[in-house]
């Protein structure tokens, strides 16, 4: 239960609170295209009711998370999981990293409009107080946001406890306010019936097109459910969703539905008038809080995007924090906790409205969600064997509803939706352009390191000194030699009496169990003080090197020592620039800078910078 509370806060507060702006998006669109009408709001409200239903309730809560990564979701862990487990199929594997780095690229844009747009529309509802306040909407929300990114270093464990509580009160009020307007027009619960949707689409089709661009409102935060699972689990989040979050949207919905029925004019900002005057300060105040803990799943659903990204080998190594002992899927990445909160404060700055940002927004929501479909198709034919027959309704009815709502969207490039695709472009580019400069420099790094079978049966043969301590080489691989390794011997003509080479492995799993985790390797001698440690680890473990060491004591004669007083050697190769590149110009350029800006190693695999050493080579790339 306390996971299911703290789900409330993290994962559920983007989609928790479209009712803010989703059904005045609807009836707000350009030439008023949708009318306050009845049969306009009956469509309007079935749509609204079967898109949550199909999307979120049978597509992401009943069937994608089904497809975890070792309990860890999000577009790139169903990446990871097809990598993992079609090793033999490099086309297909291509393809859905490919698409994978679509969607997270898209997902990003997601992450930065979702703060500016929800934050916004809790402030416009002063409007509706005194005209007064709207002056004031932009410098509050910058305010609010400002606070919000500046918590995200105390982990989302702390920040779901405090948020889970006030999410709880938020959909207990949204039900409440639409209660009485359902009691006072029950007729409106009619809209349950398909056939609403339908007679909307095939009466008024272009109008109910236009319409379904805006409807995608109501699924915001969809796919932050599933990239937050690793943050709860998948048992918590459904409890939360059957239980709370999908009734009180839909009392919520249907009641706004209701009161347009009884007076019309009140579809301009449905929302705020469901509430008496007297409430609507404090419903305001409650929305605010709502909406920063609607910019909180995104967040933290791009935190954990990012850290399997770097472990695919898309980004760079990041400073990756962990902020719960007990649960390794909640982290804080300062980079791009900044990042997004200059992106976000770049798109209040431009559009400075949530009805002008609510054109963007759609766009990077349905590409993602398609996306997503895709991906766990594949899951199910080439994973789970599932036959033809039930594959096509999942490819019919989800896939088809999405296609129409992404279809819908497109038509909003030129209004704002260029803005998630500039955003997915930046991140495309960024990732497919380390993905070519990482294998061009492991390449390189391989020449220059030799095989290491041929460099122990070497200085097995040299008459070498071997001086008294424990060398550590943290090294990618088995197969080649360390830099530092060779520079050592090669200046100082001397070899430590234990040397012990550890590679980190990452396998494409969220987590390896610790008795899985180390094995040693026989280099062919017994008596040369010379061993090859592996410790694996999946893309939500720990590359704490120093506690790879301390799992393997004792696995083989050269690995009884004690830790504290082991010394680390880095390698390091830097790199320049190649005219034979197969990057172009400006892409060689863009790798050099993101390998210059990676996380410091010694970082990242928990070194005591005190007993480490850093050397290296040069090379191009």
């Amino acid at each position: 239960m306390p996971l299911a509370v703290g789900a409330l806060g993290v994962v559920f507060g983007d989609i928790g609170t479209s009712p803010l702006y989703s059904l005045q998006t609807v009836f707000s669109l350009d030439h008023n295209a949708v009318e306050p009408t009845p049969a306009d709001v009956y469509g309007v409200i079935s749509l609204v009711f079967w898109v949550v239903t199909i999307i979120v309730t049978a597509k992401y809560v009943l069937l994608v998370m089904r497809a975890d990564n070792d309990g860890e979701g999000g577009i790139l862990a169903l990446v990871a999981l097809l990598r993992g487990r079609l090793r033999g199929r490099k086309k297909l594997v291509a393809v859905a990293t490919i698409l994978g780095i679509i969607g997270a690229g898209l997902f990003y844009g997601d992450s930065v409009i979702t703060p500016a747009i929800s934050v916004m529309s809790a402030f416009e509802g002063l409007d509706l107080v005194t005209p007064k306040a709207a002056e004031w909407v932009l410098p509050a929300a910058i305010l609010v946001l400002t606070a919000l990114f500046a918590v995200q270093r105390f982990g989302t464990s702390k920040v779901g406890r405090t948020f889970g509580p006030i999410m709880l009160v938020w959909f207990i009020v949204i039900a409440v306010l639409g209660v009485p307007h359902i009691l006072d027009h029950p007729e409106i619960l009619a809209a349950i019936s398909p056939h609403h949707a339908l007679f909307f689409a095939a009466e008024r089709p272009l109008i109910a097109f236009i319409a379904m661009g805006a409807i995608v409102l109501c699924i915001t935060g969809a796919e932050a459910l599933y990239a937050d699972m690793g943050h709860f689990g998948a048992g918590p989040i459904r409890l939360s969703w059957f239980a709370v979050v999908f009734p009180c949207l839909i009392l919520n919905y249907f009641g706004q539905g209701a009161m347009i029925l009884g007076d019309p004019a009140t579809s301009a900002s449905p929302f705020f008038h469901l509430a008496p005057e007297w409430a609507r300060v404090p419903l305001v105040l409650l929305a605010t809080a709502a909406t920063v803990i609607a910019s909180q799943s995104v967040i933290s659903g791009a935190f954990s995007v990012s850290r399997q990204a770097s472990r695919l080998r898309l980004l760079p190594r990041l400073n990756v924090r962990h902020t719960s002992k007990e649960e390794s899927g909640q982290i804080y990445i300062a980079s791009i906790n900044w990042i997004l909160f200059v992106g976000v404060l770049v798109l209040i700055a431009v559009f400075q409205s949530s009805e002008r940002l609510a054109t963007a927004y759609g766009l990077a929501v349905t590409g993602t969600l398609l996306l997503t479909t895709v991906l766990f198709l594949f899951t199910a034919r080439f994973l789970w064997h599932w036959p033809a027959w039930k594959m096509l309704p999942v490819t019919i009815l989800i896939g088809g509803v999405e296609l129409v709502i992404f279809a819908a969207n497109v038509t909003k490039i030129a209004s704002g939706g260029w803005i998630p695709l500039l955003i997915a472009g930046i991140v495309i580019v960024v990732m497919l352009t380390w993905q070519v400069g990482w294998r061009a420099r492991a390449q390189a790094r391989a020449a220059l390191e030799g095989p290491l079978d041929d460099f122990v049966q070497e200085i097995r043969t040299a008459k070498l000194n071997r001086v008294p301590g424990v060398a550590v080489f943290p090294h990618p691989d088995r197969e080649t030699t360390p830099l530092a390794l060779r520079d050592n011997l090669e200046f100082n003509n001397a070899l430590h009496e234990k040397v012990i080479i550890v590679s980190i492995v990452n396998d494409t799993v969220p987590h390896v169990r610790h008795v899985d985790r180390v094995s040693v390797h026989d280099l062919g001698y017994d008596d040369d003080g010379i061993v090859h440690v592996s410790y694996r680890v999946g893309f939500n473990d720990s590359q704490d090197i120093p506690k790879a060491l301390t799992w393997a004591l004792g696995k083989s004669p050269e690995l009884e020592f004690n830790p504290d007083e082991a010394r680390y050697f880095l390698s390091i190769l830097r790199v320049t620039a190649s005219e034979q590149s197969k990057l172009p110009r400006f892409g060689r350029r863009l790798f050099l800078w993101l390998a210059s800006n990676e996380a410091s190693r010694t970082n990242v695999f928990h070194l005591p910078p005190e007993r480490t050493v850093v050397m290296g080579a040069e090379t191009l790339v």
